[in-house]
C-alpha cells in the first residue's frame, strides 16, 4: 500500500465522517464511488468495505448524540429489527448480482438519495402527528416491512440505512431532527453491521483500505458530532446533495464510457 493511497484513504474517510456526524447519512454515498472510482476496486468489494467503515463510524457517532438525549429507540425498534432481517436477504442478491448491474443500481439510489435529502427540511417535528395506527400490532407490522424494505437496499447496495431511515424517522415517526439524526445512525450501525456479515462471507471486504478510510472517519466523527447542533443543517444538507447526484451521475457516465 503506497503512501497516496493512505493519504487517499484517510482524506475519503475525513469526509465520511463529516456526512455521518452532521446529517446522518451513511458514508457508503461517499466510499463506494471513491472505492470504485479512484481504487479501481469493484462494486461487491467497495460495498462490502463500506459497510466496515459505516459500522465503526455510526456507532462513535451515535455514541456522541445519545450522550447529547438525541437518541430515541422505543419506536425505531421495529425499523431495526426489520432492517435486520432484510439486509441478509439484500446481501444475498448482491452476491448473485453483476458488477455492472450493482453498480448501475448503485448509481440511481444515489441520485434519488440525493434528490430526497435536497427535499428535506429543516422544521423540527412532534412525534405525536406521526403516523399511527389504532392497533399497536399493525403499527408493528408496519414498521416491520418498512425496516425489512430497508434492509434489503441496505444489503442490496451496501447503505447501512442513511437517508432512507432518517426520512422514515422523520416523515413517518416525526422525531425532532436532532433525535432522528442521533437515532438513525444507531439504526445504521446496527443494520450495516448485519449486512457487512453478509459481504464478509462472501470475501468482499478489503480490510486494509477500510481500516485506513476509518482512521480519518472517526476523527472527522468525532470533531463533526460535537458542532452538529451548530451547523446550518439546510444549507449543509443542500451541499451534499448535490455530491450525491453528481457522484451518482459520473458512476453512470463510466459506466458508458467502458
Amino acid at each position: 500500500m503506497t503512501i497516496w493511497i493512505v493519504i487517499g484513504a484517510i482524506f475519503v474517510g475525513l469526509i465520511t465522517g463529516t456526512v455521518t456526524s452532521l446529517i446522518g447519512a451513511s458514508g457508503v454515498s461517499v466510499v463506494v464511488p471513491a472505492l470504485t472510482l479512484f481504487f479501481g476496486l469493484n462494486p461487491h468489494i467497495s460495498i462490502g468495505t463500506s459497510l466496515l467503515v459505516d459500522v465503526i463510524t455510526s456507532l462513535v457517532v451515535a455514541i456522541s448524540y445519545f450522550r447529547h438525549g438525541n437518541v430515541r429507540l422505543k419506536e425505531s425498534l421495529w425499523i431495526t429489527v426489520g432492517s435486520i432481517l432484510g439486509s441478509q436477504l439484500g446481501s444475498h442478491w448482491a452476491g448473485i448480482i453483476s458488477d455492472q448491474v450493482l453498480n448501475s443500481i448503485f448509481a440511481i439510489v444515489l441520485i434519488l438519495s440525493g434528490i430526497a435529502t435536497l427535499r428535506r427540511k429543516e422544521n423540527s417535528f412532534d412525534s405525536s402527528k406521526g403516523v399511527h395506527f389504532k392497533n399497536v400490532y399493525w403499527q408493528t407490522l408496519a414498521l416491520l416491512l418498512i425496516g425489512f424494505i430497508i434492509g434489503i437496499i441496505s444489503g442490496l447496495v451496501g447503505a447501512g440505512g442513511g437517508v432512507m431511515v432518517l426520512l422514515t424517522i422523520i416523515f413517518i415517526l416525526h422525531y425532532p431532527m436532532h433525535e432522528a439524526v442521533g437515532t438513525s445512525t444507531v439504526i445504521m450501525a446496527i443494520t450495516a453491521l448485519s449486512s457487512l456479515v453478509g459481504y464478509t462471507r462472501q470475501g468482499n471486504v478489503d480490510w486494509k483500505i477500510g481500516l485506513m478510510i476509518t482512521i480519518g472517519a472517526l476523527v472527522a466523527g468525532i470533531i463533526g458530532s460535537k458542532f452538529a447542533n451548530e451547523v446550518s443543517e439546510k444549507k449543509l444538507n443542500k451541499i451534499v446533495a448535490i455530491i450525491f447526484i453528481l457522484l451518482g451521475i459520473l458512476m453512470i457516465a463510466m459506466k458508458f464510457m467502458h
